[in-house]
């Protein structure tokens, strides 16, 4: 196993100690709107006839939003302590759990409709993950992700100083994304109808009074072209094309 996995094995441990919802900043009152922002974008598009494959699912906090579609829905991680920490907290008969590698994944080509994920593929090697979820997808098939986007000043330190890096929670290896160069990977594997959006200026530290304030402020600024190159995520969708 490469050594970037290694690391994500062991980021696994850390964040089933430490509280993975703390660590990703999904319980703060700002956070939890984020993360109910992310739960739209990830499932709005689903259908209970659809087989969805949820890449780096950690401890189930948007598989057990997934699965309220009635789709059937594998989710996969590449550490035993968040796959253990997901089987126990989501019962669904509609969710399967496993442990596999993005890279290699167990399953056979044109096996899903659709492939969903948050804030993972920014901790993987993103050449070889794109390329394997191209692989599984059906024909027609759409992919839909949130990930941090690196052209925000915060985000960019974050990622590129390793003190920050450390003291901020995050695992060793992971980056952000500047989204002409990622639309341009996922164009060469072969995707179209491909989206990548910015979004996001509430942070999740944002004070409770103000909340209100700062997303309407960020609203607006996700509607000014320069400005919102800045925002703090990116929302990425992509269609592989029918046969």
């Amino acid at each position: 196993m490469d050594t970037r996995l290694q690391n994500e094995i062991e980021h696994g441990k850390y964040l089933a100690k430490e509280g993975a919802g703390e660590v990703w900043n999904w319980e703060s009152p700002a956070g939890k709107i984020r993360w109910h922002r992310r739960v739209g974008m990830l499932t709005s598009h689903l259908k209970p006839t659809d087989k969805v494959l949820e890449i780096g699912c950690g401890t189930g906090y948007f598989t057990k939003e997934i699965v309220k579609t009635g789709a059937s829905v594998t989710a996969i991680d590449i550490s035993p302590e968040l796959i253990n920490i997901a089987k126990q907290e989501i019962k669904e008969t509609n969710a399967s759990f496993m442990l596999d590698n993005a890279y290699e994944l167990s399953f056979d080509d044109c096996s899903f409709d659709s492939v969903v994920g948050s804030s993972v593929l920014h901790h993987l090697d993103i050449d070889k993950a794109i390329r394997e979820m191209y692989r599984v997808l059906k024909p027609g098939g759409y992919i839909f992700f949130t990930e941090p986007n690196m052209m925000n000043p915060q985000i960019a330190l974050q990622k590129n100083i390793p003190a920050l890096k450390r003291k901020l929670g995050d695992s060793p290896d992971e980056t952000a994304f500047f989204r002409w160069s990622l639309k341009n990977l996922m164009q060469t594997t072969g995707f179209n109808e491909i989206k990548i959006t910015p979004f996001d200026f509430l942070h999740p530290s944002v004070p409770p009074k103000i909340i209100p304030f700062i997303a309407f402020v960020g609203n607006a600024f996700e509607k000014i072209p320069l400005l919102k190159e800045i925002a703090g995520s990116l929302y990425i969708s992509a269609r592989k094309p029918l046969d």
